[in-house]
């Protein structure tokens, strides 16, 4: 740095994978800062490693307390005072918004520093549309929560983004081909690393693909928006057969009217038919 950092919280993003990737700013400021706020301090000792510094570590996770937070506000008002995540942007699907909630609330200069995302990663390569997408972070680990999550998300005309574990890939994409049997998808995994791999397809093909040959690694899941009629037709059977799944005809049809604005007779029919 050609000057000292002013006290406050400094947002870094770093490298998804590649630690090659790391912008000459965030190393600048990594090397500046009094402390690091990160997740795991094994796995930022290694960027810290990389880039030959030795800066304090503080763990803050999903778990940290009103005291961590705290301290961490006491250090950022005084000192500089960087927050990490494991890998990418932080605060996206990670912990840190309450802090910066609190240190603009205090009056604490904030100062974000752009950098890698694996969700906009796995979107340039995905070949899905790209013009409107809806992040919407880790789909529920239970069967039921997932299909809601993904029945509310149906009528949403852009792709959506997700963030996915290795060992939950084959049920989100069973509840996707029973929910939204129609639409393309797109599995973005190791990105940025030596085995990087983006699959496009449909859920029941990439169900078969990772069946026979299970993932491993960070998974980004993409599903397309709906399409012309057809599709559309199909995305809701899928949401009228997840609500017929838990509902009697009339409830599920209600439901799926709630969501897509769709004459509820008519889907009360259809719900008969599907029945």
């Amino acid at each position: 740095m050609d000057h000292p950092l002013e006290p406050g919280l400094y947002i870094v993003a770093t490298p998804i994978g590649n630690l090659g990737d790391i912008t000459p700013r965030a190393a600048g400021v990594l090397r500046a800062v009094s402390a690091v706020a990160c997740e795991d301090t094994r796995v930022t000792a290694k960027l810290l490693n990389h880039l030959g510094c030795k800066q304090r570590m503080i763990r803050y996770d999903d778990h940290a307390s009103e005291a961590t937070r705290e301290h961490l506000l006491e250090l950022a008002a005084a000192q500089p005072l960087a927050l990490v995540s494991d890998a990418g942007t932080p605060l996206i699907s990670d912990p840190g918004y309450r802090l910066v909630k609190a240190a603009r609330e205090r009056g604490i200069a904030v100062t974000s520093l752009p950098g890698p995302s694996a969700a906009v990663v796995a979107l340039t390569l995905a070949g899905l549309p790209s013009d409107r997408f809806l992040f919407a972070g880790f789909l529920p680990a239970k069967a039921k929560a997932r299909a809601e999550a993904l029945a509310e998300l149906a009528p949403v005309r852009a792709t959506l983004v997700f963030y996915e574990t290795a060992p939950r890939l084959g049920d989100a994409l069973a509840a996707i081909a029973e929910v939204l049997p129609g639409r393309e998808v797109a599995i973005a995994r190791e990105l940025t690393k030596r085995f990087e791999e983006c699959r496009s397809g449909t859920p029941a093909e990439l169900l078969a693909h990772y069946g026979a040959h299970p993932p491993k690694g960070e998974i980004v899941l993409l599903v397309g928006p709906p399409g012309e009629r057809g599709e559309a037709e199909s995305d809701v059977d899928g949401l009228l057969r997840a609500a017929l799944s838990k509902n009697k005809p009339s409830q599920a049809a209600a439901d799926v009217a709630r969501l897509t604005g769709l004459d509820r007779k008519v889907l009360y029919a259809r719900a008969l038919e599907l029945k």
